[in-house]
């Protein structure tokens, strides 16, 4: 199980709240950030969940933690009728919003605040269910997982994008050293919030990853579950269905 990293150590907020705070403080900045921090890797990862569930052929797409809308605007490529990208942070969905607006594509895509481990969907409600970068920041993980599993309509599919840990040499020495020493560095020079750009290489590095994870959705009542390491395993697709 995945240990609760929180972003600033605040032992009077949980960390949903601490959560919701930092992303609505770096969501200026997330994007450009992200290119920076990922090499710019991280768009060819989000066109790969695409192209998986392209295949699938989704009339309607959840989008839990949309972020800025990224995954959410690709998810189009799909054909699906409606994508909704559901965050808890509003200042990064008012980025994401204005990405919308000025694809003109707010007929297919709708942004909107939610909370991941209480949504506000019927049961049943979607065909596919997506999560890039985002469940590692699940106060409680199997809760959230929970809840994707109900939205989910049966025989629906979950494709998770998240980072991993590389387990061969040399790539894990080299990730380590870059999560640990690189990124805060990054974080440093280009954010205001520095603690935001640490909690994102503390909760990438104990977050549970590979079989383990999978192990976890299996517990939660998905199936067919499968991992796709991405880049020498620094990343991981999951995909797993109802």
């Amino acid at each position: 199980m995945s240990r609760n990293v929180t972003p600033y150590k605040d032992s009077s907020k949980g960390k949903k709240e601490q959560v919701t705070s930092m992303f609505d403080a770096i969501s200026g900045e997330y994007d450009g950030l992200n290119r920076v921090i990922s090499f710019g890797i991280d768009v060819k990862w989000r066109k790969r969940v695409v192209r998986i569930l392209k295949k699938k052929s989704p009339k309607n797409i959840l989008d839990i933690a949309t972020g800025t809308g990224d995954l959410a605007i690709n998810l189009v490529e799909t054909g699906a009728s409606k994508i909704v990208g559901l965050d808890i942070s509003k200042g990064m969905l008012e980025v994401g919003k204005t990405k919308v607006l000025r694809k003109q594509l707010e007929g297919k895509v709708e942004m909107v605040v939610g909370d991941s481990e209480n949504l506000q969907f019927k049961d049943g409600t979607f065909d596919a269910v997506t999560v890039a970068f985002g469940v590692r920041n699940f106060e409680n993980l199997e809760k959230g997982l929970g809840e994707i599993y109900r939205v989910l309509k049966p025989k629906g599919t979950l494709v998770v994008l998240e980072t991993s840990v590389p387990t061969k040499t040399p790539f894990k020495q080299g990730y380590k050293f870059y999560s640990r020493y690189v990124l805060p560095v990054i974080g440093k020079i280009f954010s205001k919030d520095r603690s935001a750009y640490q909690y994102l290489s503390d909760s990438a590095s104990v977050f549970p990853h590979g079989q383990e994870f999978n192990n976890i959705l299996g517990k939660i009542g998905f199936i067919g579950m499968e991992n796709k390491p991405q880049t020498f395993g620094v990343a991981s697709i999951y995909v797993a269905s109802k």
